[in-house]
């Protein structure tokens, strides 16, 4: 079946309505707050005009509990600089430790290939204790920086949580990152500690990391002390390093009850956790995070955009580097189970991750589109091979989704499914547009905006826009926006990055188009957006198109502004089967570009590359590309050592010695 972007894919049913978190709470909004919404989008409207009354009912919503009272909701309504619940002292990990029910289980965690581990609370709750207490005894104290280099496994979750417990700022990059860009990052912290494995399993391989990781511990001049998690797989362990402490000698202490432990106390706005922006060009942006506007966002976030609660189980294949993670984390705020897997998702076949999927019982599902065209490729049909009953909604998030890609889960999942797409980022470790599980799905498209953001389309004048592409912006202050940038004291970097365009309004750097009903499209980012002719093109739009040609395995467009108002947009190809590059294949691709959207979307020339380059939380060089291509030194447009396939760098570094067909400008 072909399906037009726009078409209706999936109605939710009357009891899936009733039953809904958000039905729920504008239940309770009628019958606490005497407020009365005739549909989802005056709720959102009253959301971000009435930010103080909307963000105190989430407080009192979900009975936040603070040990000392805060003067009101927000004491500044501006951006940057916006304070709120100033006053308010609580922990994001205390809530956390609080949803604890011993005879439950906490949390799923799984290697690639491997069986099922299911943690009790009483062993997770009992764990994050002993370290956040054996933290302490290391000379710990709120404010400190405790990083880790750790992949997606319990240990994270529980060195998370306890650093947090007690104060203490977290970070953490993946086991795979390369010395150069985990110091990149670690070295803007001066951290304290550092928790960390030094190998790890991808695809069936055993990698030996002992080096890489020796180098970041020496070149972390401020470390006091190191946790060394052995990491045990195909009959393999490592040493313990010289100078570090064993995780199991760490734990291996007599356990603390809970009313014998107390969380640190601290500020609405006090530094939970620090990400990073993908640092594909320049030195990667430290973003704090801070606990009372994490733990608001996210309450709110998985109840309303993933309708998740008690008695879910959320496996969202992400890796500890990426907001998602957090995001996933936070899923124990909302007495839902986590599925943790640390791996590759194709490992030992292309469906591995829907036999998780089954044995976990998950209920939501997250994934990238990037993921359901491989599952398409690889003639994957889930329905037809497991017993996927609690499987209620699938995530679509890090991509733009295609309305092929939604109807893929319908047709080989399961008919009555709420595919959600979504979008967001780092930036505030949330998603702006998602999903709404009152509402239908149309193809292609995000449901609409998250209750509390602010999400408009403006034009270079700043004047919003309804049905046509411009920037996504957001007028109003959200908790969840960075309290700040490290090492970034009167804010210069914080509002050069958001505020640079639109004073007092955060530029968030993506092209979207919201059109009359709310339904979202956001169409990539808005710095690698084509412009042709003064037309802006989505590189979504070009992917999209391209999808739909069964010998493209993969591709990255980029557009050159060149001197004199000209321009030259090459669109490079990776192809699959051994097929080779042609006049009459690079024919097709122009026919169906100019067929799905206009002449303007038609390269001006194809080439035929090795494969794509991305970063390694799946991002397209898009950005780097074009400046390396504009003449840029290649070791500054891009940084190797947070990319997944470096080596594919190589092709367009020698396309510039080589080629001469096109004029070179100046970025």
């Amino acid at each position: 079946m072909t399906v037009q972007e726009g078409d209706l894919l999936w109605t939710p049913g009357q009891p899936r309505c009733e039953g809904s978190r958000l039905t729920r709470y504008m239940q309770w909004l009628a019958q606490h707050r005497q407020l009365h919404f005739e549909n989802y989008a005056a709720l959102w409207q009253w959301s971000i005009t009435d930010l103080e009354a909307f963000w105190r009912s989430i407080w009192d919503y979900f009975e936040v509990r603070s040990s000392a009272p805060f003067s009101k909701v927000l004491e500044k309504r501006t951006m940057p600089g916006a304070q709120w619940f100033p006053g308010a002292r609580l922990n994001y990990a205390g809530y956390v430790l609080a949803r604890e029910r011993p005879d439950t289980i906490a949390l799923i965690s799984v290697r690639e290939g491997e069986a099922l581990q299911r943690m009790s609370w009483a062993t997770l709750g009992a764990q994050i204790r002993m370290l956040a207490t054996q933290l302490r005894l290391l000379g710990v104290k709120p404010g400190d920086r405790v990083v880790a280099v750790l992949p997606n496994t319990h240990h994270a979750a529980i060195a998370a949580l306890a650093t947090t417990s007690i104060g203490a700022i977290w970070s953490c990059c993946g086991p795979d990152f390369g010395a150069k860009g985990v110091l990149e990052r670690f070295r803007q912290l001066t951290p304290k500690v550092i928790i960390y494995v030094d190998a790890y399993q991808y695809g069936g391989k055993y990698f030996d990391r002992s080096a890489e990781l020796a180098t970041i511990r020496q070149g972390l001049d401020s470390l006091e002390h190191a946790i060394y998690v052995p990491y045990v797989t195909q009959g393999r362990t490592q040493a313990v390093p010289a100078g570090a402490h064993n995780w199991n000698e760490v734990m291996a202490q007599p356990p603390i009850a809970a009313a014998d432990f107390v969380c640190e106390q601290v500020p609405f706005d006090h530094p939970l956790w620090i990400l990073f922006s993908s640092g594909t060009t320049g030195l990667p942006k430290p973003i704090v995070h801070g606990h009372g506007g994490i733990l608001l966002e996210h309450l709110k976030h998985m109840h309303f955009n993933y309708d998740a609660a008690r008695g879910d189980t959320m496996f969202f294949f992400t890796v500890t580097s990426w907001m998602i993670w957090n995001f996933l984390l936070s899923s124990l705020t909302v007495d839902v189970i986590p599925v943790l897997y640390d791996g590759n998702p194709g490992y030992p076949g292309p469906d591995a991750l829907w036999k998780v999927i089954e044995e976990s019982g998950a209920t939501i599902f997250g994934t990238s589109p990037t993921y359901a065209d491989h599952q398409r490729k690889a003639g994957v049909v889930p329905k037809a091979h497991f017993d996927l009953k609690r499987l209620k909604a699938v995530a679509l998030a890090g991509s733009p989704v295609t309305g092929e890609c939604m109807q893929w889960f319908y047709e080989n999942v399961n008919h009555d499914l709420w595919v959600v797409s979504g979008s967001g980022g780092t930036d505030c470790c949330t998603g702006f547009v998602g999903g709404v599980a009152t509402l239908p799905v149309y193809a292609g498209e995000i449901q609409a905006r998250s209750l509390g953001a602010a999400i408009f389309t403006f034009d270079e004048q700043g004047r919003t826009l309804v049905d046509e592409v411009g920037e996504l912006v957001i007028t109003e202050p959200m908790p969840s926006m960075p309290v700040m940038f490290w090492n970034d004291p009167e804010g210069t970097r914080y509002r050069d990055s958001y505020f640079d365009i639109y004073p007092g309004i955060w530029r968030h750097g993506d092209f979207s188009k919201i059109n009359a009903r709310g339904g979202v499209y956001v169409l990539g980012r808005s710095d690698s957006t084509l412009n042709r002719y003064g037309i802006r093109i989505g590189t979504a739009e070009i992917y999209r198109s391209l999808a739909q040609l069964e010998e493209i395995d993969d591709a990255l467009i980029v557009n050159l502004d060149l001197p004199g108002g000209k321009f030259f947009m090459p669109l490079f190809v990776k192809l699959r089967g051994g097929r080779q590059l042609d006049e009459s294949f690079t024919r097709r691709v122009g026919e169906q570009l100019r067929r799905d959207y206009s002449p303007r979307h038609v390269p001006d020339k194809l080439y035929q590359v090795q494969d794509i380059p991305y970063t390694l939380t799946g991002k397209k060089l898009e950005v780097p590309i074009r400046k390396i291509l504009m003449g840029i030194d290649p070791d500054k447009a891009a940084n190797r050592a947070v990319l997944r396939n470096p080596e594919a760098l190589e092709f367009f570094i020698a396309y510039v010695r080589e080629q001469h067909d096109y004029p070179r400008g100046t970025v």
